[in-house]
């Protein structure tokens, strides 16, 4: 085993092995536990594991003009378990991972601390010399466990394939997200990253040093504009007391009562059945998430006068309470914490889990539905709303209730690049219309909106709920069933929604919200799961989960004359910007979208990529190959190709999604693969790669362009099916898709289920097919139009019955 060298976490500052900070959305400086519960052995394993990905390098070769130098030396000194991350990532595989194939990380783990289980996943590699010649995997060499890991990266073998995948990219995501004493990760300044937005922390900082105790709704007004607009209408389920809770749905005008059931009896007499409460809330409509769809739908039917209850299982991160911090945001406001995955990891996936749901942490593109998308809806699928004047007015209503508008007074760093890469190809590029003003030049958006510029539903819509007066939102609360009974005509009705909370003491409170009409808007992963909770048997939901697959290229640009090609001493982008500053989308190219063909192509625009989550998609070869990628981090440039994809997957379970996607979704991916490269060396870039892992790049600036050629060539020709090459997603669609036959969708065009009357769907899991660009105006538009449908449903409702017919008289 490697020597230990205790000299460099005191020369890079404390990072506790039990806590992290992951509560973004309470005070900063709170942290939340992760108890690690792996065993010693398993441990052990995970450590080494841990070490080879992030190894101690004594004498590490980096130019030695490079910024900070000090700091640079004590990042290649330092290994994952001299930063204590081993402990954090057991305890985060111990409580947060959920994924069906959990049991094989256990599994491994298990395995590899034995000499057997060595062998048989490590081969020839990890036998000794010596007597006894097999090993536990920490007793093999730094440099043999470096090959054993490279050779599951490229395997044959599916599961080790799969087993690379998970380790690695928890692993360097933990490292470079988990934060000292200081909320600081001791790394950051050697890679060029500053942590949480500069001016965000400077404004932070100075309102905190200046701020008073406040007394119970004094200065509203003020806290509204610290916190958030929406701080008089949030509720949270986990209130200490139940009549808490009751009192303060009261307060907002909504009917609450609890109550109290007799004890309940059980066969096993030394079984005792902790107390529960039942607390009945009454309300025209209750709307589940409060996402894109939810939360128009909620806005719109508040805003006429109804009362409206909204359901969201993640917590509401206001404004101040934000911490720009990619681990505890995505913890806090991303689902599964933003660690889920397909069931055979092809796919890694981002959704979003917070009020405002999605539309709070994307990366603000608004595009509208798209015309040949809305002909194929309408002609091929006989949808006539999509070809309404109704969705006309839905996409012009939301676009303006959001700010929509395509001006653009800078370009950050990747979207410069793709920019200027595809105009020096001459290739199409155009602005991305944004749900923010043409100065909003944040690059932490993903990460909640600092001053609520951008204009998700918790800036929109759901201001409309609160100011309503007719609206309130239950944070923290994660619905259990869809409650319905059979009518007089014998069809299932919706008569509400049911949710389990825990009071102080572990009391378990059912709350129970009745309501005329129920808006089910959990996005196409958690709407499926909730209706088949629910009863709901039609074969269709789950079904059809569309993904947008995305595969992604870099290039390399360095920030000063030294490194860069003497012929051009023009730094390019400028020095002084970095490649996580600046509007995450502003820019995109449909060069391989074949929107005047098929419609099936692909687009081209820019992530957001912040430390975590750049050094768990990176290629890793070695342990000293990483370090030198990250140290590049702040001055590469990613771009990414979406497809809209023909291939589909199923929703099983909340955490058992499976996805194939299909050959012509991978050639459009490879082509876009190809275009990628090209503009990103078009734009400047002195090195040029893919994620495949391999990690083969090309320094553009010292090959031919025959090899250049040959290159571009290989890389976009890799496989894209085989778990090799990493794919993501950022949206999902279709899991149950309208149509006008129950046989073969989930709802109507209103909305409606085909099986539960007063049951509606109003998110992205309507959607026919995929969409093939950011959905968020088309989910919008079509939750407006169900609105609409659930306004007139209501306005029946509220009728009074009409008056009997007059008693016949008899003839005379």
């Amino acid at each position: 085993m490697e020597p230990k060298q205790t000299h460099t976490i005191i020369e890079l500052g404390t990072i506790d092995p039990h806590t992290k900070l992951l509560n973004a959305g309470s005070s900063v400086g709170q942290r939340r536990v992760y108890r690690n519960k792996l065993s010693p052995r398993k441990m052990e394993s995970l450590t080494a594991i841990c070490d080879t990905f992030l190894p101690s390098i004594s004498n590490p070769t980096f130019t030695t003009h490079h910024h900070h130098h000090h700091s640079v030396s004590a990042f290649y000194r330092t290994s994952a378990s001299m930063s204590a991350t081993p402990e954090l990532l057991g305890g985060i595989i111990s409580e947060r991972v959920e994924h069906p194939k959990l049991w094989l990380l256990h599994v491994a783990l298990w395995l590899l601390s034995t000499w057997f289980g060595t062998f048989m996943l490590c081969g020839r590699a990890s036998l000794s010399p010596r007597f006894p010649y097999f090993q536990r995997f920490s007793q093999v060499s730094p440099k043999s466990r470096e090959v054993i890991l490279l050779s599951w990266s490229l395997g044959y073998f599916f599961l080790l394939r799969l087993l690379f995948k998970v380790l690695k990219f928890l692993t360097l995501f933990v490292f470079f997200t988990q934060l000292d004493e200081k909320d600081e990760n001791p790394t950051w300044k050697a890679i060029g990253y500053c942590g949480t937005d500069p001016a965000f922390k400077a404004l932070n900082t100075m309102s905190h040093s200046h701020s008073q105790p406040l007394q119970h709704h004094q200065h509203l007004e003020d806290e509204g504009e610290a916190f958030g607009p929406l701080l008089r209408g949030i509720i949270y389920a986990n209130s200490p007391r139940e009549q808490l809770f009751a009192d303060s749905l009261g307060r907002l005008g909504f009917r609450a009562s609890v109550h109290h059931p007799p004890p309940r009896t059980t066969r096993n007499k030394n079984k005792k059945v902790p107390p529960f409460s039942v607390v009945r809330v009454q309300c025209d409509a209750v709307v589940v998430g409060s996402g894109s769809g939810g939360g128009v739908a909620a806005g719109l039917l508040a805003r006429a006068g109804h009362k409206v209850l909204v359901l969201e299982k993640g917590s509401y991160c206001a404004r101040n309470s934000l911490s720009l911090l990619e681990g505890p945001a995505m913890d806090q406001m991303y689902l599964g914490n933003g660690l889920m995955a397909t069931d055979d990891m092809g796919v890694t996936i981002l959704a979003g889990s917070t009020v405002g749901g999605g539309s709070t942490i994307n990366w603000s593109a608004s595009i509208r539905t798209p015309k040949h998308v809305m002909k194929e809806w309408s002609s091929q699928y006989e949808l006539e709303l999509f070809d309404s004047e109704l969705y006309q007015e839905a996409m012009d209503a939301v676009c303006q209730r959001m700010g929509v508008q395509a001006e653009i007074s800078e370009d950050g760093f990747n979207n410069a690049v793709l920019r200027r890469g595809c105009l020096e190809l001459g290739y199409p590029v155009n602005n991305i219309p944004r749900n923010a003003p043409a100065d909003h030049y944040c690059g932490w958006c993903c990460l909640g909106c600092k001053d609520g510029r951008k204009k998700g539903t918790s800036e929109t819509w759901l201001v409309d709920l609160v100011n309503s007066g007719n609206g309130a939102i239950l944070a923290g609360c994660e619905a259990s069933r869809v409650l319905h009974r059979k009518n007089r005509s014998g069809r299932n009705r919706a008569t509400g929604v049911a949710f389990e909370t825990c009071q102080t003491g572990k009391r378990s409170v059912c709350v129970v919200v009745e309501s005329k009409v129920t808006v089910v808007a959990c996005g196409a992963l958690g709407t499926p799961p909730l209706l088949k909770r629910s009863g709901l048997k039609n074969p269709d939901i789950g079904k059809h989960l569309h993904l947008h697959p995305v595969t992604m290229a870099w290039g390399y640009f360095p920030d000063n004359d030294h490194e860069h090609d003497q012929s051009n001493a023009t730094v390019w982008p400028e020095a002084t910007k970095k490649s996580y500053q600046g509007g995450i989308m502003t820019a995109m190219s449909t060069v391989v979208a074949n929107f005047d063909s098929t419609g099936y192509g692909a687009v081209i625009q820019t992530p957001s990529l912040h430390p975590g989550m750049f050094s768990a998609v990176m290629p890793w070869v070695s342990g000293a190959d990483m370090k030198c990628r990250m140290l590049r981090f702040s001055r590469t440039a990613h771009v990414f190709v979406l497809a809209r994809d023909r291939g589909s997957g199923e929703v099983a379970s909340p955490t058992s999604i499976s996805y194939k996607m299909e050959q012509v979704d991978e050639e459009n991916l490879q082509r876009g693969v190809e275009k990628m490269l090209r503009i990103l060396a078009a734009g400047g870039a002195q090195e040029i790669g893919t994620h495949h892992p391999k990690g083969k790049s090309l320094n553009v600036k010292k090959v031919s362009s025959r090899e250049f050629e040959r290159f571009v060539k290989a890389e976009s020709g890799r496989a894209l099916r085989d778990l090799r090459t990493p794919l993501y997603s950022a949206h999902q669609m279709g899991s149950c898709r309208m149509g006008v036959d129950p046989k073969s969708s989930v709802v109507n065009q209103m909305g409606e289920t085909w099986e539960v009357e007063g049951l509606y769907v109003a998110d992205s899991s309507v959607f026919p097919t995929a969409l093939g660009v950011n959905p968020m105006v088309t989910v919008q538009a079509i939750a407006y139009c169900t609105a609409h449908s659930l306004l007139q449903l209501l306005r029946r409702k509220k009728k009074p019955p009409p008056p009997p017919p007059p008693a016949m008289q008899p003839f005379t």
